[in-house]
Parts: structure tokens; sequence; C-alpha cells
């Protein structure tokens, strides 16, 4: 497919058509300075200058240049900074649409507008084939509620939708999928800090796949020093400088926009090639300015490190990521506590286009540096929700349970609860193939509470793994991660009584992640793969729930179901006997509908 990719800034107009099957750009065309009788530079080194400001003329000569080429263009991706909390992901565009974007437009006033003024003038003169929008929050998304919300009063946050969104959301997703593609490993089983790093900055943990955290929040100032964005302050100097200096509250917000990050640590300048060299040269200001945003850079690596449990691998991209080997060296410095240390030659000497390692060979953490290519994300998006939306529809049954509390245990620890040589006694089977639940049960200990007569499942497996619901985890006082399956590395511990003795587990309490099991014949009928993530929507009267972030797991043993826990089957009232229907969807994949 060839996708059309159109980003509408503040002063620019970006356009680039993507052949999707090789990733190659066909043609770009990019308008700068359109407030001010802008040029457009294309891809074919001709250069056009515009004979009047604004956007309108900006993008009608824009666009034209693709129609005059006669060039086939099957889809249109548009940039659209936030989509609140009414889009959490790339969206086909209507006038329902359209509405739902202008509605969250005070959210990001500099941006939103301008997205749709490109979503308008290019829906109108492209109106045979389909707009999609996709989103700079979206990614962000599956950030989880303890990351998501400021300690603010609740009344802010209901009323006006006050909480941390996150940006840079394409970039985040491109070079964390790139640097799987490097490492030769799936996505879904790593744990990688991304570092976006240009004029504009943010930073993402993002952990098997999924952010779980970023630097950016409400607005894009939140965060890492940037160009010229301040990022990260005591909110108590805006109410000072309002005083001291009798500015506005707008006026001191345009400042740590605009002249504020390196441009006012440096008192020169936002770039940061000048920077490094002024301080080469004994500016101390540019010094300050260097060390302030790699300290900054630093701590925050340390502190998503801390939240994930650990990390594989750290990736910086945007301009001064991928081109300033100096700014690479001092960010990991300090880093061997990690298991992450720098190879200088590599970091120095090595670049391509597509992205490289500068880690030393014997470095578990991997280094790299990626250039990022959020155009070409933005187009594969729109190409997988256009297939999506354009499949033949397939009306196939699921059926759905609810997973209470449970516990798996290996056999040196069912040595320790019941006995030495103790073998499990099944009460009655499972309904995935060989799994039986056990008469055996055991307590948890937690920090705050106890419960009693847990059931064990068995048969026995390689590590310890605690299975329990949001209720459980703040009746015990633990905080326990969503993980998949087996993925207990970095999760907390917990004590467990059995009937002849106790044991402490060092790890291994998780809340599961909503997933649903599939013969691999399964996941062909449904159109899916191992380790997809699909939509899940229950349709239940009065009481319709949607669940995203839902798990596919294909193995040849398992049995066609999905799996809940109690707190999302009681959300969603499901009667013991429910069924699902899967069906194409928006979205990553379907969606699981309840029948009864």
């Amino acid at each position: 497919m060839n996708i059309l990719v159109i980003n509408v800034g503040s002063s620019s107009v970006k356009t680039q058509l993507i052949d999707t099957n090789s990733n190659a750009i066909i043609f770009k065309a990019n308008a700068s300075k359109i407030l001010n009788k802008g040029v457009i530079k294309t891809s074919e080194k001709s250069t056009i200058n515009l004979m009047e400001r604004g956007h309108d003329i900006a993008l009608e000569k824009t666009i034209s240049l693709y129609t005059e080429k006669k060039l086939t263009i099957d889809a249109v991706a548009h940039r659209v900074v936030h989509g609140g909390d009414l889009f959490k992901e790339t969206t086909k565009l209507n006038q329902e649409v359209i509405d739902g974007i202008e509605q969250v437009a005070h959210l990001a006033p500099l941006h939103n507008p301008n997205n749709l003024k490109g979503i308008e003038f290019a829906m109108k003169a492209l109106n045979n084939i389909s707009h999609y929008a996709v989103f700079d929050t979206a990614f962000h998304s599956t950030i989880p509620n303890r990351a998501k919300h400021y300690a603010i009063p609740k009344e802010w946050r209901v009323k006006h939708s006050i909480r941390r969104f996150g940006f840079h959301g394409m970039s985040h997703q491109y070079v964390s999928k790139r640097a799987a593609e490097i490492l030769n490993s799936d996505i879904r089983d790593l744990k990688i800090i991304t570092c976006h790093l240009g004029n504009g900055c943010s930073i993402a943990a993002i952990e098997y796949g999924r952010s779980v955290e970023t630097s950016m929040g409400f607005t894009p100032l939140e965060g890492l020093v940037m160009g010229t964005r301040s990022g990260d302050i005591d909110p108590g100097i805006l109410q000072f400088i309002a005083k001291e200096e009798g500015k506005t509250i707008a006026e001191i917000e345009k400042q740590l926009n605009k002249d504020a990050g390196l441009k006012g640590l440096s008192g020169l300048t936002n770039d940061m090639q000048t920077i490094i060299q002024e301080a080469s040269e004994g500016n101390e200001d540019c010094r300050l300015a260097i060390h302030v945003f790699t300290h900054r850079l630093r701590k925050y690596i340390g502190a998503y490190t801390a939240i994930m449990g650990g990390v594989d691998a750290i990736v910086f991209t945007g301009g001064i990521g991928e081109n300033s080997e100096y700014i690479r060296h001092r960010a990991c410095q300090r880093f061997e506590y990690l298991g992450a240390r720098i190879d200088e030659d590599k970091n120095r000497e090595f670049k391509n286009e597509v992205g490289f390692i500068f880690s030393d060979e014997t470095s578990r953490v991997k280094l790299l540096a990626i250039p990022t290519q959020e155009e070409l994300e933005m187009a594969l998006e729109a190409k997988k929700h256009h297939q999506e939306l354009n499949k033949v529809d397939k009306t196939l049954t699921i059926p759905i349970a609810v997973s209470a509390r449970h516990v798996h245990l290996t056999q040196d620890a069912v040595d320790v609860l019941f006995g030495k040589g103790y073998q499990l006694t099944e009460y009655k089977p499972l309904s995935q193939p060989g799994q039986f639940a056990c008469n055996e049960r055991v307590s948890l200990v937690g920090p705050k509470n106890t419960i009693e007569r847990v059931r064990i499942l068995g048969p026995t497996r390689s590590k310890n793994q605690v299975e329990i619901s949001r209720t459980d985890e703040f009746f015990l006082g633990i905080d326990a991660p969503i993980r998949a399956s087996g993925h207990t590395e970095g999760s907390p511990g917990i004590k467990l009584i059995g009937d002849k003795g106790e044991l402490t587990i060092k790890e291994g309490v998780i809340c599961a992640w909503r997933h649903i099991h599939m013969t691999p014949e399964d996941a062909i009928n449904f159109g899916v793969k191992d380790k997809d993530i699909v939509e899940v929507s229950i349709s239940n009267g009065e009481r319709p729930t949607t669940f995203g972030n839902t798990l596919i797991r294909v193995k040849s043993s398992y049995k066609l179901e999905m799996h809940i826990d109690t707190d999302e089957g009681n959300a969603a009232e499901l009667s013991r006997d429910a069924k699902g229907i899967l069906i194409p969807c928006e979205g990553d994949a379907c969606l699981v509908k309840k029948t009864n």
C-alpha cells in the first residue's frame, strides 16, 4: 500500500508518500516557515517559494504536488498530537472523530488545531480514499494508573481530565521495535528504555512491548531538559516569578516553553552541537547545560530501570540521540551497576542509517543508537488499521472463564510446604489439558494481611508463581505488576504457609495479564498469532465493558479459552457459561463480545 503521511505543525507542513510493502519513500514534500511566505523542498531536490503565507496555501500547494504527479495514494495517515481520553489507537477519520479531536484540542492548543487543518483540507482534496488519525498519545495509553495520575485534587483530575498522556509515541514505538529486530529478539520478551533526544526530548519505559512510563505528561513540558523547554520544575517557581517579576501565568508558560531548557541554561542557543563546541572552548554556561541535560537523562534511566525491575536495552534516538556520540558517552557513564558498558570506539566511529549497537561485547544491557522514522511508523499504523477494517468478517465463538487467585509451585517448594517427596493430588481437572486444581492449599502472608486457603494448581512448574487480583493486591499490601505467566522477574515476593512448613519466595507475585489460550489452528482461524495483543469487548446489557491489551497465547496443547481475573469478571458481570464472538475490529486484532 502507498500511504501519504501528513504532519502539520505550527509553521510547517511535512508530507511523505511511503510504499509500506518496501518501506521506501516514493516522494516527499516539506513546507517550512509558512507563516512568513515559506518554501517547499521536495525529495527531487526542487524548491518552490510560496507567494502567500498560512497553512491553507502550504497545504494546497504541497498536496497538489502529489495529484499533479498522478501518484497512487491508497490511504492517508494524519499525525494528531493529542487524543485525550477519547482516542487510544489509530482511528479512521469521519465527522464524529473530527469532532472528538476538536473536543480535546484544548489539551494541545498549539498542535491539534493545526493537525485538524491538515485533516480537513486533505479529506476534501483526496475525498475518494480513507484517512486515518495517528495519535502521539496512543502508544502511551497502556501506562498503568499508578504512573498515569498526578497527586492533585480529585475534582481537577475528573472535571478536566488532567493526567499524564505522554508524547513522541510513534518514535518510541518505532525504535523499540527496531531495537528488538537488531537484537534478534521478540519485543514481548524485552524491557527497553527509549530516549528520544532532539529539540523535544522524552524517555519511555517499554516493558514487553507496552509503554509503562514516559517522561512527558499532561503537556510536552514535563520531563527531560529539552531544547527550549524546561522539563521538570518545582511548580512553586511559577508563583514566585509571577510575584517577583509581575508576569502572568501565560507569560511564564511561554518562557518555559520557548526560552528555557538548553537555551535558558546556556544563555546562547538550543543547538546541542553549538553548546558542545562552546563548552569545549571554556563557556561555563554551556558546560552547565550539558551537565544538567545528561544528569536528568541518567536520573530517568535509573528510575525506569527500577520501575521495570531491570532493563535489557537502552536506545537513543532523535537528532541528539542519533548523532551526538558525546552526549551518549556522558549519558551512559556510571551504568556499570546496571550491566551496561559502553564501547567508546563503536560509539564514536560506527554509524549507519538503520541503527547500531555501541555497547561492549560483555555488556548484559545493550546500548543502541537508532534513527527514528516516525512517518514510516505512522504509515504502517494506517496500513494495519486499513487492512483490519477491510478484512472479511468471521464469526467464531470463544468461551470466557474467570480465573480466581491461585499458586503454581516447584517441587522444591512443595517439599518445604508439605513434606519431602510430597506429590500434589488432583481435586478436579481444569479446562486446559493436563492442568488440574489441587486438593492442597496455602496461605498468602503479605505485609498487611493474610489470605488463607488459596488453591494450588498442578502439575508443578519450573518456577513459583502467585497470581492475584488488584483487590487481593491492596488487601495483602503488595505492589504486583501486570505480567504474562512466567515473566516474574522483578516482581515482589511473599510468604507461603503450607501444612508442614512455610516458604518465603523472593519474587513471583503477579496480576495475570488477561489472555486467550489458542491452538495453532485456532490462531489461523482467528487471524492472530502468538503474543499478539487484542481488544476485548464484553457486551452485557447494562454493563458493557471493553478490555484492551489482551494477550494471545498459542500452543498445541492449549484449549480455546479466554481468561480474566475475578475483578474483571465481576466488573463485566459474566455468567459462568459465558461465550464470546471474535470478530475483526479497529485495532491490533479483534473484539470479543459476550453471548449467553
